[in-house]
């Protein structure tokens, strides 16, 4: 699923996101989402969330839903 559109999101979903210090790299990191930080329906780069361990970043992939 697209990491861009914010309804395709929502806390309890597993999900790859982009660290901001792992953008040069691509590095991505798995976590369950906590919080939707991005206010705005779609973004280029991916909505940002905060994951349950505290992390931010931007969403590349949707790996599973509730």
């Amino acid at each position: 699923m697209d990491g861009q559109v914010r309804s395709n999101i929502q806390a309890g979903i597993t999900v790859d996101i982009v660290l901001k210090a792992d953008q040069r790299t691509g590095k991505r990191t798995r976590g369950i989402v906590k919080d939707i930080m991005t206010n705005s329906q779609k973004h280029p780069r991916g909505i940002k969330v905060r994951l349950e361990d505290g992390q931010i970043g931007r969403v590349q992939e949707i790996i599973r839903t509730i």
